[in-house]
């Protein structure tokens, strides 16, 4: 009896330890490719220079990828898959569809990758490498990528349309939906900043500019010009998010937002008498504060539910799986 219950006991520590070791390499790394490949960061960085090269505003574009990649799901790579006869993506979901770009920019880096070290890399780390490199690039700061994750199977177009925030979101709605997914206030306003490169479509802003009374007139005024208050008219005309340095990764958006310049509802919102003016005019002042803060949120970011271990798989191309 004794004997048998000793066995027992070993085989619930054999198991316990198992999960252990199951959890640990589950768990996200900074070293996860060191050995396997051991190239991937100066392969990743050189392809995002030389996209950045060609087209200043497609730094703006990756991080944006990884951000909506992130809040459907995880960062899976999910967002990298085209639609199916029986599946529909998240390419064509409303706030991606004529706004998310650059996928053909991830398949050239995803390629380059592949030449290095094949069928190693997951395209969902491929993002996470190429937010940071954007950043860095553009004059933002850097951080430690961790790596590990693995590519979904599937993408869901419902899910992007309810997951993503759209930029008629108020501050509630915007604070809800990053608490949901881990997120602190002061991480939604620091990576809120990301708007401080890229563009936005004149759909997105028409309502603001042309109704909105915290806003600046002339600012308004200058936004009007190309975009017409008539729905369906300029609708794909783009605007800079950042009207001071829209190429530079700075503080100048939140600067925008004290002055009543916030291009977006969903930016404006962040100082407008709520609970986040205080961090927005912390970040206005201090762009070491605002970096700092950014790159530790887009650390946490990166973590929200990615696929490890023996989920997921390694997509040779990001575009569909294996």
């Amino acid at each position: 009896m004794a004997s048998s219950l000793s066995s027992q006991m070993s085989l619930l520590a054999l198991v316990f330890l198992l999960v252990l070791i199951g959890n640990s390499s589950a768990q996200l790394s900074p070293t996860f490719y060191s050995k396997s490949c051991p190239n991937l960061m100066q392969t990743v960085q050189s392809a995002v220079k030389s996209a950045i090269a060609k087209e200043t505003r497609i730094g703006a574009s990756l991080l944006r990828l990884f951000f909506h990649d992130c809040f459907v799901n995880g960062c899976d790579g999910s967002i990298l898959l085209d639609d199916t006869s029986s599946s529909k993506g998240e390419k064509n979901a409303g706030p991606n569809f004529k706004s998310a770009r650059g996928y053909e920019v991830v398949d050239k880096i995803k390629a380059a990758v592949e030449k290095v070290c094949p069928g190693v890399v997951s395209c969902a780390d491929v993002l996470a490498i190429t937010a940071r490199d954007s950043v860095t690039i553009l004059g933002g700061p850097s951080w430690t990528v961790k790596l590990g994750r693995r590519d979904a199977r599937t993408a869901s177009q419902g899910a992007a349309n309810s997951s993503i925030p759209p930029p008629t979101s108020s501050l509630s709605s915007l604070t809800s939906r990053y608490s949901n997914l881990g997120l602190s206030t002061k991480d939604l306003v620091a990576l809120s900043g990301a708007h401080t490169i890229g563009q936005a479509r004149c759909t997105t802003f028409r309502a603001r500019i042309y109704n909105e009374t915290n806003i600046d007139s002339s600012f308004a005024q200058t936004r009007q010009k190309k975009c017409p208050s008539t729905t369906g008219s300029g609708d794909d005309k783009l605007a800079p998010l950042d009207l001071q340095s829209p190429t530079a990764f700075d503080n100048s958006y939140f600067k925008n937002l004290v002055n009543n310049k916030g291009l977006l509802h969903s930016d404006q919102v962040l100082f407008s008498g709520g609970s986040t003016d205080s961090i927005v005019r912390k970040y206005s002042s201090s762009q070491s504060s605002f970096a700092s803060d950014f790159a530790a949120a887009m650390i946490r970011m990166g973590d929200i539910s990615p696929l490890t271990g023996s989920n997921g798989e390694i997509r040779k191309n990001c575009r569909k799986k294996n």
